[in-house]
Protein backbone atom coordinates (compact mmCIF):
# COMPACT_ATOMS: atom_id res chain seq x y z
CA UNK A 1 0.00 0.00 0.00
CA UNK A 2 1.31 3.49 -1.20
CA UNK A 3 1.58 6.18 1.46
CA UNK A 4 -1.20 8.35 -0.21
CA UNK A 5 -3.54 5.07 0.39
CA UNK A 6 -1.90 4.30 3.94
CA UNK A 7 -3.01 7.84 4.63
CA UNK A 8 -6.84 7.23 3.58
CA UNK A 9 -6.91 3.93 5.76
CA UNK A 10 -5.12 6.06 8.63
CA UNK A 11 -8.12 8.86 8.14
CA UNK A 12 -10.91 6.25 8.49
CA UNK A 13 -9.83 4.37 11.37
CA UNK A 14 -9.56 7.70 13.02
CA UNK A 15 -13.46 8.52 11.54
CA UNK A 16 -14.98 4.91 12.39
CA UNK A 17 -12.59 4.57 15.76
CA UNK A 18 -12.50 1.06 14.49
CA UNK A 19 -9.45 -1.23 12.55
CA UNK A 20 -12.40 -3.90 11.81
CA UNK A 21 -14.88 -0.86 10.51
CA UNK A 22 -11.74 1.07 8.37
CA UNK A 23 -10.74 -2.05 7.16
CA UNK A 24 -14.33 -3.14 6.03
CA UNK A 25 -14.44 0.27 4.53
CA UNK A 26 -11.62 0.25 2.42
CA UNK A 27 -12.03 -3.58 1.30
CA UNK A 28 -9.28 -4.85 2.89
CA UNK A 29 -8.53 -7.72 5.87
CA UNK A 30 -8.47 -6.01 9.09
CA UNK A 31 -4.77 -7.79 9.31
CA UNK A 32 -3.94 -5.45 6.78
CA UNK A 33 -5.22 -2.43 8.08
CA UNK A 34 -3.24 -3.38 11.69
CA UNK A 35 0.04 -3.82 9.89
CA UNK A 36 -0.09 -0.47 7.81
CA UNK A 37 -0.87 1.31 10.76
CA UNK A 38 1.77 -0.05 12.63
CA UNK A 39 4.22 0.42 9.94
CA UNK A 40 3.30 3.92 9.76
CA UNK A 41 3.89 4.45 13.18
CA UNK A 42 7.54 3.05 13.05
CA UNK A 43 8.35 5.27 9.74
CA UNK A 44 6.98 8.48 11.79
CA UNK A 45 8.65 7.82 15.04
CA UNK A 46 5.46 8.50 17.40
CA UNK A 47 2.29 6.30 18.88
CA UNK A 48 -0.57 7.98 16.10
CA UNK A 49 -3.83 5.30 17.86
CA UNK A 50 -4.65 4.87 21.68
CA UNK A 51 -6.08 1.11 21.19
CA UNK A 52 -8.24 -0.24 23.80
CA UNK A 53 -10.45 -3.48 24.10
CA UNK A 54 -13.72 -1.08 22.77
CA UNK A 55 -12.44 1.34 20.72
CA UNK A 56 -9.44 3.38 18.82
CA UNK A 57 -8.74 7.10 19.56
CA UNK A 58 -6.00 9.44 17.86
CA UNK A 59 -3.00 10.39 20.13
CA UNK A 60 -2.28 14.22 20.37
CA UNK A 61 0.11 13.18 17.55
CA UNK A 62 -2.55 11.32 15.68
CA UNK A 63 -4.95 14.01 15.86
CA UNK A 64 -2.12 15.91 14.71
CA UNK A 65 -1.24 13.88 11.68
CA UNK A 66 -4.87 13.00 11.09
CA UNK A 67 -5.23 17.30 9.99
CA UNK A 68 -2.09 17.30 7.97
CA UNK A 69 -3.58 13.54 6.01
CA UNK A 70 -6.97 15.34 5.48
CA UNK A 71 -5.16 18.57 3.81
CA UNK A 72 -2.29 17.07 1.77
CA UNK A 73 -5.72 14.34 0.92
CA UNK A 74 -7.60 17.37 -0.47
CA UNK A 75 -4.93 18.93 -2.25
CA UNK A 76 -4.25 16.45 -4.32
CA UNK A 77 -7.77 15.46 -5.28
CA UNK A 78 -8.71 19.35 -6.51
CA UNK A 79 -5.43 19.14 -8.07
CA UNK A 80 -5.95 16.00 -9.67
CA UNK A 81 -9.41 16.63 -10.46
CA UNK A 82 -8.73 20.13 -12.46
CA UNK A 83 -6.92 18.42 -14.74
CA UNK A 84 -9.02 15.23 -15.62
CA UNK A 85 -11.65 16.87 -15.34
CA UNK A 86 -13.13 14.83 -12.22
CA UNK A 87 -16.33 12.83 -12.37
CA UNK A 88 -17.36 12.49 -9.31
CA UNK A 89 -17.36 8.57 -7.87
CA UNK A 90 -17.19 6.32 -5.19
CA UNK A 91 -19.57 5.79 -2.07
CA UNK A 92 -21.76 8.32 -0.46
CA UNK A 93 -23.02 7.91 3.00
CA UNK A 94 -26.31 9.61 3.92
CA UNK A 95 -28.19 9.72 7.08
CA UNK A 96 -31.92 11.39 6.46
CA UNK A 97 -35.39 11.38 7.88
CA UNK A 98 -37.35 9.35 6.23
CA UNK A 99 -40.17 11.08 5.11
CA UNK A 100 -38.60 14.11 3.83
CA UNK A 101 -36.55 12.10 1.79
CA UNK A 102 -39.22 10.02 0.64
CA UNK A 103 -41.38 12.91 -0.49
CA UNK A 104 -38.23 15.60 -2.02
CA UNK A 105 -35.04 13.67 -2.63
CA UNK A 106 -36.10 9.49 -3.84
CA UNK A 107 -38.40 10.38 -6.92
CA UNK A 108 -35.28 12.71 -8.34
CA UNK A 109 -32.78 9.58 -8.12
CA UNK A 110 -33.34 8.00 -11.18
CA UNK A 111 -31.73 11.22 -12.69
CA UNK A 112 -28.89 11.67 -9.96
CA UNK A 113 -27.80 8.30 -11.21
CA UNK A 114 -28.22 8.72 -14.91
CA UNK A 115 -25.76 12.25 -14.65
CA UNK A 116 -23.72 10.30 -11.58
CA UNK A 117 -23.83 6.78 -12.63
CA UNK A 118 -20.32 6.02 -10.81
CA UNK A 119 -21.86 7.23 -7.65
CA UNK A 120 -23.15 4.58 -4.72
CA UNK A 121 -25.59 6.10 -2.64
CA UNK A 122 -26.02 4.28 0.65
CA UNK A 123 -28.78 6.18 2.83
CA UNK A 124 -30.40 5.59 6.17
CA UNK A 125 -32.83 6.64 7.62
CA UNK A 126 -33.41 8.45 11.44
CA UNK A 127 -34.24 11.00 13.58
CA UNK A 128 -31.20 10.52 16.10
CA UNK A 129 -28.27 13.15 16.46
CA UNK A 130 -25.30 11.51 14.30
CA UNK A 131 -22.04 11.97 15.23
CA UNK A 132 -20.65 12.08 11.34
CA UNK A 133 -17.20 11.79 11.56
CA UNK A 134 -16.95 8.93 13.82
CA UNK A 135 -19.92 6.82 12.18
CA UNK A 136 -18.28 7.44 8.49
CA UNK A 137 -21.54 9.84 7.28
CA UNK A 138 -20.66 12.23 4.43
CA UNK A 139 -23.58 14.35 5.33
CA UNK A 140 -26.93 14.46 6.79
CA UNK A 141 -30.89 16.37 6.53
CA UNK A 142 -32.33 17.36 9.07
CA UNK A 143 -35.49 19.11 9.74
CA UNK A 144 -35.83 21.91 12.33
CA UNK A 145 -34.08 23.66 14.59
CA UNK A 146 -30.43 22.92 14.75
CA UNK A 147 -28.59 21.84 17.88
CA UNK A 148 -24.88 24.07 18.18
CA UNK A 149 -22.35 21.53 16.77
CA UNK A 150 -19.30 21.72 14.55
CA UNK A 151 -20.74 21.07 11.70
CA UNK A 152 -21.53 22.93 8.34
CA UNK A 153 -25.32 23.42 7.85
CA UNK A 154 -26.81 24.15 4.84
CA UNK A 155 -29.82 25.25 4.52
CA UNK A 156 -32.55 24.02 1.37
CA UNK A 157 -36.10 25.08 2.38
CA UNK A 158 -38.07 26.43 4.87
CA UNK A 159 -41.76 23.80 5.51
CA UNK A 160 -44.82 25.73 5.89
CA UNK A 161 -46.43 23.97 8.51
CA UNK A 162 -49.97 23.74 9.79
CA UNK A 163 -52.14 22.49 12.70
CA UNK A 164 -55.25 20.05 11.69
CA UNK A 165 -57.35 17.27 12.72
CA UNK A 166 -59.65 15.31 11.67
CA UNK A 167 -63.62 15.76 11.39
CA UNK A 168 -64.27 12.85 13.90
CA UNK A 169 -62.46 14.81 16.32
CA UNK A 170 -63.91 18.05 16.06
CA UNK A 171 -67.40 16.37 16.20
CA UNK A 172 -66.38 15.38 19.84
CA UNK A 173 -64.70 18.56 21.14
CA UNK A 174 -66.09 21.23 18.91
CA UNK A 175 -63.73 23.31 16.10
CA UNK A 176 -61.52 25.91 17.90
CA UNK A 177 -62.30 29.21 16.51
CA UNK A 178 -59.03 30.62 18.14
CA UNK A 179 -55.92 29.98 20.47
CA UNK A 180 -58.28 30.60 23.58
CA UNK A 181 -60.95 28.12 22.51
CA UNK A 182 -58.29 25.13 22.96
CA UNK A 183 -58.95 24.51 26.69
CA UNK A 184 -60.31 21.20 26.85
CA UNK A 185 -58.67 19.93 23.35
CA UNK A 186 -56.14 17.07 23.03
CA UNK A 187 -52.87 16.53 20.78
CA UNK A 188 -50.91 14.36 19.37
CA UNK A 189 -47.80 15.09 21.27
CA UNK A 190 -43.98 14.26 19.32
CA UNK A 191 -41.78 13.40 21.73
CA UNK A 192 -37.73 13.89 21.80
CA UNK A 193 -35.39 11.36 21.48
CA UNK A 194 -33.03 12.80 23.57
CA UNK A 195 -34.79 15.05 26.37
CA UNK A 196 -37.89 13.02 26.53
CA UNK A 197 -39.92 16.30 26.63
CA UNK A 198 -42.98 16.61 24.23
CA UNK A 199 -42.92 19.36 22.09
CA UNK A 200 -45.87 22.14 22.89
CA UNK A 201 -48.17 23.23 19.44
CA UNK A 202 -46.81 27.46 18.51
CA UNK A 203 -48.98 29.44 16.94
CA UNK A 204 -47.51 32.94 15.44
CA UNK A 205 -49.33 35.85 17.07
CA UNK A 206 -48.04 38.90 15.24
CA UNK A 207 -44.68 39.01 15.34
CA UNK A 208 -44.39 37.02 18.58
CA UNK A 209 -44.29 32.74 18.56
CA UNK A 210 -47.13 31.76 21.23
CA UNK A 211 -46.06 27.76 23.10
CA UNK A 212 -49.36 25.84 24.36
CA UNK A 213 -48.97 22.53 25.28
CA UNK A 214 -52.10 20.26 25.03
CA UNK A 215 -52.66 17.26 27.10
CA UNK A 216 -51.72 14.63 24.95
CA UNK A 217 -53.77 10.98 24.41
CA UNK A 218 -50.97 9.66 22.78
CA UNK A 219 -47.17 10.88 21.95
CA UNK A 220 -44.59 9.47 19.82
CA UNK A 221 -40.97 9.82 18.83
CA UNK A 222 -41.40 9.17 15.02
CA UNK A 223 -42.75 10.86 11.97
CA UNK A 224 -44.85 8.07 10.47
CA UNK A 225 -47.05 7.39 14.19
CA UNK A 226 -47.19 10.80 14.74
CA UNK A 227 -49.07 11.12 11.51
CA UNK A 228 -51.24 7.76 11.90
CA UNK A 229 -51.77 9.06 15.46
CA UNK A 230 -53.26 12.24 13.62
CA UNK A 231 -55.26 10.37 11.05
CA UNK A 232 -56.70 8.25 13.92
CA UNK A 233 -58.43 11.33 15.41
CA UNK A 234 -56.57 11.26 18.51
CA UNK A 235 -56.12 14.89 18.83
CA UNK A 236 -55.10 18.06 17.37
CA UNK A 237 -51.59 18.13 15.64
CA UNK A 238 -48.86 20.04 13.82
CA UNK A 239 -47.66 19.27 10.84
CA UNK A 240 -45.35 20.37 7.17
CA UNK A 241 -48.33 20.85 4.86
CA UNK A 242 -46.56 18.34 2.06
CA UNK A 243 -47.01 15.61 4.90
CA UNK A 244 -51.04 15.84 4.55
CA UNK A 245 -51.97 17.57 1.38
CA UNK A 246 -53.91 14.46 0.03
CA UNK A 247 -55.60 14.16 3.42
CA UNK A 248 -56.62 17.94 3.31
CA UNK A 249 -57.34 17.51 0.14
CA UNK A 250 -59.56 14.56 0.48
CA UNK A 251 -61.63 16.02 3.69
CA UNK A 252 -60.01 13.07 5.95
CA UNK A 253 -58.23 16.25 7.80
CA UNK A 254 -59.17 19.90 8.40
CA UNK A 255 -57.11 22.61 8.75
CA UNK A 256 -57.91 24.86 11.86
CA UNK A 257 -56.80 28.14 12.85
CA UNK A 258 -55.23 29.61 10.16
CA UNK A 259 -55.13 33.24 11.29
CA UNK A 260 -52.18 31.97 13.66
CA UNK A 261 -50.11 29.57 11.52
CA UNK A 262 -47.36 27.31 13.54
CA UNK A 263 -43.64 28.95 12.24
CA UNK A 264 -42.19 27.34 9.25
CA UNK A 265 -40.02 25.00 9.97
CA UNK A 266 -36.01 24.95 8.32
CA UNK A 267 -34.99 22.15 6.41
CA UNK A 268 -31.07 21.48 6.70
CA UNK A 269 -28.19 19.87 5.33
CA UNK A 270 -25.30 19.31 7.59
CA UNK A 271 -21.90 18.18 6.87
CA UNK A 272 -18.58 17.95 8.77
CA UNK A 273 -16.33 21.58 8.79
CA UNK A 274 -12.91 20.14 9.47
CA UNK A 275 -12.61 18.64 5.86
CA UNK A 276 -13.28 20.27 2.18
CA UNK A 277 -15.84 18.65 0.76
CA UNK A 278 -15.56 15.87 -1.78
CA UNK A 279 -16.51 15.62 -5.29
CA UNK A 280 -19.44 13.22 -4.55
CA UNK A 281 -20.44 15.41 -1.96
CA UNK A 282 -20.49 18.47 -3.68
CA UNK A 283 -23.18 17.26 -6.30
CA UNK A 284 -25.55 15.43 -4.19
CA UNK A 285 -25.64 18.27 -1.88
CA UNK A 286 -26.24 20.78 -4.77
CA UNK A 287 -28.61 17.71 -6.16
CA UNK A 288 -30.48 17.62 -3.24
CA UNK A 289 -31.14 21.36 -3.07
CA UNK A 290 -32.67 21.67 -5.93
CA UNK A 291 -34.78 18.64 -5.42
CA UNK A 292 -35.95 20.77 -2.25
CA UNK A 293 -36.86 23.67 -4.09
CA UNK A 294 -38.44 21.94 -7.28
CA UNK A 295 -40.88 19.79 -5.48
CA UNK A 296 -41.60 22.99 -3.52
CA UNK A 297 -42.90 24.79 -5.88
CA UNK A 298 -44.67 21.95 -7.35
CA UNK A 299 -46.94 21.44 -4.08
CA UNK A 300 -48.01 25.12 -4.30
Amino acid sequence: MDRLDAMRLFIRVVERRSFTLAAHDMDIPRSTCTKVIRQMELRLGVRLLQRTTRVVRPTLDGEAYYRRCLGILDDIEDAEGAFRGQHPKGQLRVEVQGTLARHFLMPGLPAFFARYPDIELSMSESDRWVDLVQEGVDCVLRYGQLRDSELVARPVTMLERLTCATPEYLERHGTPADIDALAGHRMVGIRSLTTGTVTPLEFRVGEQTRALALPCTLSVTGTESYLAGIRLGLGLAQVPRFHVQEDLRQGRLIELLRETPPPAAPVSLLYPRARQLSPRVRVFLDWAAGEFAARQAGDR
